[in-house]
């Protein structure tokens, strides 16, 4: 079998080698002890397993295959969770942003405290530390810029080599060290994920008002012969009438629709408009029976698709003057929303649309309401992004004092665009979206080939400087330097700052720049919440990881 092996040509061994770390890693994630497992971090370890054995074995495999299919693997992963977390991202960062990226910043700043004082005190060579740290909080960006700052000051050969040991030997518990620190704080504060996940939706929820609906009966006689327009009733000011009841026939409203004393309107919108507006109309009728069944009025959800459509607002869209259609709420990302006339319409809002079967079948057409459309993904698209990702990634920032540019890198690049392009939702013919069940096997994909690789690459000389050099030293420094700030800063994150524990893991993930981390906390719970906090501090963390072992070269070279 190894002979056959030895025999197939380099990029079937590789394939058929990641395969095996694949498989391998994935069911040892899977398996778990009190409801605690490993998850995408299992792939890891099944790759330094196997870049052991492999190293033994005098198997080989090309450095630049292993570098592509390693950074192929990173910009997937980190371009899906941007297009993922994107819609909510900008306005998850006005509500708590300065907060958590304060909170990050902490923790890079508490590590670099850390990494200074183990270097001070233990005499571990600056080169080695510079590694170590990068390693203990799995920032490989913060690694390549620790080594081209010591290259741009001509240090000796063995730095580089130094450097490269440090991070191979700490990084793994950087991974398993950022999952104990979550753990951790999950145990200590006896959290539960579903109630957690459920108060963080909750809590989202309250950020935007929730619609909810009214019947009332005009009684304003200053009201009568007036047209909905011009009294506001067509989302104008946050409320929308959706049906009326005049006499015992149940009409739909147009904004021309003129009204009259003892008319019944369904007002849809959020508590406090729509009983401001009772206040101006009449009065709450309890049982008025507004509802369409045994009537020509029916309800429907139309999804928009139409490209045609994408970018318009309600008002130009004017379903109500075209088809005799009115748009009672708009659900956006889970979320309702009043169908003001300003708002522009993304691809895959739902439309409450209220109206006869013929016109609701016109206006469909018009909307789109395809959902072969949105089980599609647009892969032009797709790479568009990935490009701009990589062009973006590979500007220099240039900062006063530094004696190279800073970078964004493929990791940062590509996750900017992708808050970026997914928050536009198109431009002209190009819609950034991404089916949740593609965006979600194109994400687990790149990490697990992210993983694989970084495990091949570190497994051969893994046990060698952990059992025979300083390596198990290292560890135990890796291990205080990842460990200390994730708990400092996690702990006063849920006991003074109330934050969400999901959001905390997110927090953590992102402060240390971590993918595998993301990947367990999301596995903890379907809720958003992990991924907006991730995506959040991320920008600024990752920029900080790069900026800081330049400056500890500066200071302590």
């Amino acid at each position: 079998m190894l002979e056959l092996f030895h025999g197939l040509p380099e990029v079937a061994r590789l394939l058929g080698t990641l395969s095996i770390i694949a498989a391998l890693g994935l069911s040892l994630g899977q398996l778990k002890i009190k409801g605690i497992g490993l998850g995408i971090g299992g792939v890891l370890f099944a790759g330094l397993a196997a870049g052991h054995v492999t190293h033994q074995a005098g198997i080989s495999y090309p450095a630049e295959t292993l570098g592509f299919v390693r950074d192929l693997g990173l910009i997937l992963f980190v371009y899906c969770i941007g297009v993922q977390v994107g819609p909510g991202f900008f306005s998850a960062l006005r509500r708590q942003g300065l907060g958590l990226n304060l909170m990050a910043a902490a923790i890079v700043v508490l590590g670099a405290v850390t990494a200074v004082t183990i270097h001070l005190v233990t005499a571990v060579p600056l080169p080695a530390i510079l590694g170590i740290f990068s390693g203990a909080v799995t920032n490989t960006p913060s690694l390549g810029a620790a080594q081209e700052i010591l290259s741009g000051l001509q240090a000796p050969q063995d730095a580089t080599t130094l450097i490269g040991l440090g991070y191979a030997v700490a990084y793994p518990f950087g991974i398993a060290g950022i999952l104990i620190a979550m753990i951790l704080v999950r145990v200590l504060f006896r959290l539960s994920i579903p109630r957690e996940a459920a108060a963080f939706d909750e809590e989202r929820r309250s950020s935007v008002a929730v619609l909810e609906t009214l019947d009332v009966a005009i009684q304003n006689t200053n009201l009568e012969g007036a047209n909905l327009r011009q009294i506001g009733l067509f989302g104008e000011d946050g409320v929308v009438a959706s049906r009326l009841l005049r006499g015992e026939t149940l009409e739909v409203p147009h904004p021309d629709t003129r009204i009259h004393v003892g008319d019944i309107l369904h007002l849809v919108g959020p508590r406090a408009d729509i009983h401001r507006m009772r206040l101006f109309l009449g009065q709450v009728v309890e049982n008025a029976s507004l509802t369409t069944k045994g009537t020509d009025v029916r309800w429907e959800r139309l999804v928009v698709t139409s490209k045609e459509i994408l970018g318009k607002t309600i008002a130009q869209a004017n379903l109500a003057d075209l088809y005799g259609v009115v748009i009672s709420r708009v659900t956006r990302a889970g979320v309702d929303l009043v169908p003001h006339p300003a708002l522009r319409l993304e691809f895959g809002d739902i439309l409450n649309t209220i109206g006869k079967p013929a016109d609701l079948s016109q206006a469909a057409t018009m909307i789109g309401n395809s959902q072969r459309r949105l089980q599609q993904v647009e892969l032009v698209p797709v790479f568009l992004g990935l490009l701009l990702g990589i062009i973006l990634g590979s500007v220099p920032l240039f900062v006063p004092g530094m004696p190279a540019p800073m970078k964004l890198g493929l990791a940062g690049g590509p996750l900017v665009v992708a808050l970026i392009l997914s928050r536009i939702g198109h431009l002209g013919p190009f819609v950034w979206f991404m089916p949740p069940a593609v965006n979600e096997a194109l994400r687990e994909l790149g990490i697990v080939l992210f993983l694989s690789v970084v495990g091949l690459t570190s497994g051969g000389k893994f046990l060698d400087t952990l059992i025979n050099g300083p390596g198990l030293t290292w560890m135990v420094y890796g291990a205080i330097i990842t460990l200390v700030p994730l708990l400092a800063v996690g702990i006063y994150a849920r006991w003074v700052v109330k934050l969400n524990y999901l959001s905390v893991c997110g927090l953590l993930a992102g402060s240390m720049t971590d993918p595998p981390a993301l990947a367990f906390a999301n596995a903890l719970s379907p809720s958003e919440a992990p991924a907006l906090a991730y995506a959040t501090v991320y920008p600024l963390v990752m920029c900080l990881r790069i900026l800081v072992p330049q400056i500890l070269v500066l200071l302590l070279w």
